[in-house]
């Protein structure tokens, strides 16, 4: 027996515990998974994370300008890599997990962020290790970001050397952006499904940092070799008695990111030497347990032997005009929709451009970030798309799995491409019909899946990639629609129409639709697209006191 072998033997309780967390977390039309029949305001999360005691370094705020411009961000050298410097790092996070602006109606006032969270609840934390970086320290640090100063926590400072000593190869000009999920944050709300919900928004995050960091003309890589343990060593999470913090994931940054060869182990583990400064904030005065921890747990992931398997497209990305808008504009203003119009419609034109920026061709934005082969198809209910007719579509993001697809989709009627579709894109219509209920009805009878342009479901791959890999990849699926998520939201904004995700959707019925008859795939996220209908009730406030 290898050790290979072993090691799949060590993981099938972890294995069955997050199969099982799956279907149990499931909402049906006879019952919805567990979670709080109301609300419990005493023990409501507080919104912001802050490590008591810590230094705080307090960033520089940008007014949004012309320039880079959206589309720009989105073309491998379009935009050229400024330096690394405390400027450039303040842009950083204020382009991808800062407050956006705040909502206020009487006397409530909530903040908005860049990136977005299921119930704006944001479990999500950020993490910035670095070198020496000009104007903002002479040795390297881990620093927690705090959204609502714009600052960084200075947790721990240490050598240069044990900084160079981390790397197996790093070029110069290169740093490290962490996340983490506080789920208790997610669980006061939504209960049992809340680890569903803060991976939905750790994809978020990622993709905005992604594209935040294109915006600088930065790379980024992500770190996934690393094991749980090793990136709560990095981060320096688990010391403290408050809410735990899951490590998630953890990605290099930098001008020449790419080129970077990853961490050594040993040297990762003599960070346990280092001495972290200040306490992490009780968040509520009491807890209930919804048992997401016993699933995060499961899913923690171990240093890995070999990098994945990656089965590159070759088909090349659609191209489009660049449009004049700015990039920074759009990332701060995205908003999620709450309600949709009914009315608006977009061309079809518009429609295979926002598919096309989900894709996962090497070089694109944000998605070829992942290090795997795409996991993720997109089922559209198309309702309000010039020149298409309404109905259910399926747009397939790895052509390899075609065949696969079609032999899973036993209720299409047909596999037609659509008139005028890029070659690029792998776009079938399996059923021409009004499809406005069957939307409504799969996403929780919720009108924004059927009043807007279109909806859809992201269904994953299932599982066949979680029994390969190990249940850590169980949380990897929900990254990977987080992130396509990130670009729905912005691709929306772009195109003058808003967009949202929707978390409640009824798992089963959804597959009954699609012919999914088993747990070769399964759905793992909604979405939303269309002309949206302000609340006037709300007033919207800046982002900072005394911004720019």
């Amino acid at each position: 027996m290898t050790a290979d072998s072993e090691d799949n033997l060590d993981a099938r309780p972890a294995l069955q515990q997050v199969l099982h967390y799956h279907e149990v977390t499931k909402h049906h039309f006879q019952g919805y998974a567990q979670g709080p029949g109301s609300l419990d305001w005493a023990t409501q999360p507080k919104p912001f994370r802050r490590y008591q005691g810590a230094r705080l370094v307090s960033l520089e705020k940008f007014p949004a300008t012309g320039e880079p411009l959206y589309d720009d961000a989105f073309v491998r050298g379009r935009i050229p890599a400024a330096p690394v410097t405390f400027q450039t790092i303040s842009q950083l996070f204020y382009d991808s997990l800062a407050i956006s602006a705040w909502k206020s109606t009487g006397e409530h006032s909530w903040a908005l962020r860049v990136n977005p969270s299921s119930g704006n609840l944001h479990p999500t934390e950020g993490y910035l290790i670095c070198g020496p970086i000009d104007g903002l320290g002479d040795r390297p640090m881990v620093c927690h970001y705090a959204p609502k100063e714009h600052g960084l926590e200075v947790r721990a400072e240490f050598e240069r050397g044990m900084w160079d000593a981390l790397w197996l190869v790093a070029p110069a000009d290169i740093f490290l952006v962490g996340l983490t999920s506080i789920h208790w944050r997610e669980a006061w709300k939504y209960g049992q499904r809340a680890y569903r919900y803060c991976q939905h928004d750790v994809g978020h995050a990622i993709g905005a940092i992604v594209i935040a960091a294109a915006g600088l003309g930065w790379q980024t890589q992500v770190l996934d070799d690393l094991g749980t343990e090793e990136l709560a060593l990095l981060m320096g999470t688990g010391n403290d008695d408050a809410e735990s913090e899951e490590p998630d994931v953890l990605m290099a940054v930098g001008p020449h990111a790419e080129e970077a060869m990853g961490l050594q182990e040993d040297q990762i583990q003599a960070l346990r030497s280092l001495t972290w400064q200040g306490t992490a904030n009780q968040l509520s005065p009491s807890h209930l347990d919804w048992g997401v921890e016993t699933t995060a747990a499961a899913a923690r992931k171990p240093r890995s032997r070999q990098p994945y398997e990656r089965r590159e497209s070759p088909q090349p990305s659609c191209s489009y005009d660049h449009r004049s808008v700015s990039l920074r504009t759009v990332v701060r203003q995205r908003r999620s929709a709450v309600a949709m119009d009914r009315k608006t419609h977009i061309t079809r034109d518009t429609f295979y451009r926002i598919l096309q920026r989900t894709l996962a061709v090497p070089g694109s934005i944000p998605l070829s970030t992942l290090p795997w082969t795409p996991h993720i198809h997109l089922a559209i209910f198309v309702h309000r798309v010039k020149d298409l007719p309404a109905g259910l579509y399926l747009f397939v993001r790895d052509a390899a799995q075609t065949r696969a697809l079609r032999a899973a989709f036993t209720k299409a009627e047909q596999w037609q491409r659509p008139v005028e579709c890029p070659p690029q894109l792998e776009l079938y219509c399996l059923i021409e019909a009004e499809a406005q209920q069957s939307a409504r009805q799969v996403s929780c009878h919720q009108d924004i899946a059927s009043d807007g342009c279109f909806s859809l479901g992201m269904i994953a791959e299932y599982e066949t990639p979680i029994e390969q890999n190990g249940p850590w990849f169980y949380p990897r699926l929900f990254w990977e629609a987080g992130m396509i998520g990130q670009v729905l939201y912005l691709e929306a904004e772009a195109a003058g129409i808003r967009s949202t995700g929707i978390g409640c959707y009824f798992d089963d019925p959804m597959h009954r639709v699609l012919g999914l008859q088993d747990l070769t795939y399964q759905d793992l996220y909604h979405f939303t697209v269309g002309g949206p209908i302000e609340d006037t009730r709300l007033t919207t406030l800046p982002a900072y006191a005394n911004e720019f």
